[in-house]
């Protein structure tokens, strides 16, 4: 009896750390997960300009990088770098980006400056969000959209 105790608790043991281990990795990890994530989050670069790493994880579609091209582009930012990983349908887009114009604003008044960001920072949020929602709502795209679906359909 004592034999198999000891086991039982090595094994929950090994267990627990497993968990740990793996929650360690998944966090650090651009792997996607099983649910819809939207994070963003700034920090400035080695020359002081404000960098926005926005992190959007959803359900993989053809459409998704032209809408995230597109509303990026909108929103008058351009795309630093992007680390992009697929698994099972789903996907992970983390993107570095800036505005055109963010090298310009740094004289500005600090309360100012602050409230314009915290807006800016809103602003992507809800444009991404849209883009990241509208994987799940209705397909209401066009006919060229449709024919691209058709095309490039992967079967796992």
């Amino acid at each position: 009896m004592t034999d198999k105790a000891s086991l039982l608790a090595e094994v929950i043991h090994h267990v627990k750390e497993l968990k740990r281990q793996t929650s360690l990795i998944s966090e650090t990890s651009p792997v996607p997960t099983e649910t819809d994530e939207l994070t963003i989050d700034t920090a400035p670069d080695e020359y002081g300009r404000p960098i926005i790493k926005a992190s959007i994880c959803c359900d993989d579609r053809p459409d998704l990088m032209p809408d995230l091209i597109k509303t990026l582009k909108h929103l008058g930012l351009k795309t630093l770098k992007a680390e992009i990983t697929t698994l099972g349908g789903r996907v992970k887009n983390v993107l570095f980006i800036t505005g055109d114009d963010d090298e310009t604003n740094g004289s500005c008044d600090g309360d100012i400056d602050q409230q314009t960001k915290q807006f800016r920072i809103s602003s992507i949020e809800e444009a991404l969000k849209a883009v990241m929602e509208k994987s799940k709502g209705d397909d209401q795209s066009g006919s060229v959209s449709v024919k691209r679906q058709r095309t490039n359909v992967n079967i796992i």
